[in-house]
């Protein structure tokens, strides 16, 4: 049985947000993502501390795509350290899991597209 998650990364435009969002759905790394902004972020960030506005992204993935959706993330994002962290879905609507897993399948099997 596949285990859901629910990635998060931070950017520091909303436009960079919006494209990663896109680019994570069209390769069927994420079934859906929101982009929530713009928030602030305050951070250690090469011993000082920082202050910046930020926009927020969720995406709903599997495990199983998971590796892929973070090398996306890496590829396609601006930080040199990115904010990419997964948690577990613990429980949720069963007809909305099962639609984000048929979201990320990919035809026949295939890993990469």
């Amino acid at each position: 049985m596949a285990q859901y998650l629910q990635v998060t990364t931070t950017f520091n435009s909303e436009d960079e947000a919006g494209r990663v969002a896109r680019a994570l759905v069209e390769r069927r790394l994420a079934a859906c993502t929101q982009v929530l902004g713009p928030i602030s972020s305050t951070y250690w960030w090469q011993g000082e501390v920082e202050e910046a506005q930020e926009w927020l992204l969720f995406a709903k993935t599997t495990d199983e795509r998971y590796p892929a959706l973070e090398g996306a993330i890496r590829e396609l994002h601006s930080y040199t350290v990115p904010e990419i962290l997964a948690v577990p879905v613990v429980a949720g609507n069963f007809a909305y899991l099962e639609w984000v897993l048929a979201s990320v399948s990919l035809p026949g099997g295939d890993e990469a597209l």
